[in-house]
């Protein structure tokens, strides 16, 4: 039974899970879309939707949060600028997770996470 285990563990330690959230967060702000497994864009989409809902309203605490998941500045900066602001006015549902894929090596299903336009 898996009551309480909610979550995606990925087969990784609690550290370098959260490091690859945080990068895959931080190239989702500079990029807008990134190529990964179903499973890891279906882990990331909780986070990038909770950071995209803290840049629609710029406030100093939020960006020192976001800065403090975020990979330097640059993506703070975009975030806050940029993609906050494009989905001002949406409740939202920010990202889409199009499957695409099996990867050669291991038959990994793969997929693009990417910000609804």
């Amino acid at each position: 039974m898996r009551h309480r285990n909610a979550g995606h563990k990925l087969g990784r330690s609690h550290s370098h899970r959260r490091a690859m959230l945080r990068n895959m967060a931080t190239s989702l702000v500079i990029h807008g879309k990134v190529e990964t497994t179903v499973e890891k864009a279906r882990a990331v989409r909780p986070v990038i939707e909770r950071l995209i809902s803290m840049g629609r309203t710029d406030s100093l605490a939020g960006r020192r949060r976001a800065a403090a998941f975020l990979r330097g500045s640059e993506p703070v900066r975009r975030l806050f600028a940029e993609v906050g602001p494009r989905f001002a006015d949406r409740p939202g549902g920010y990202t889409r997770i199009l499957k695409t894929r099996h990867r050669a090596g291991d038959a990994a299903r793969m997929a693009i996470i990417e910000l609804v336009d």
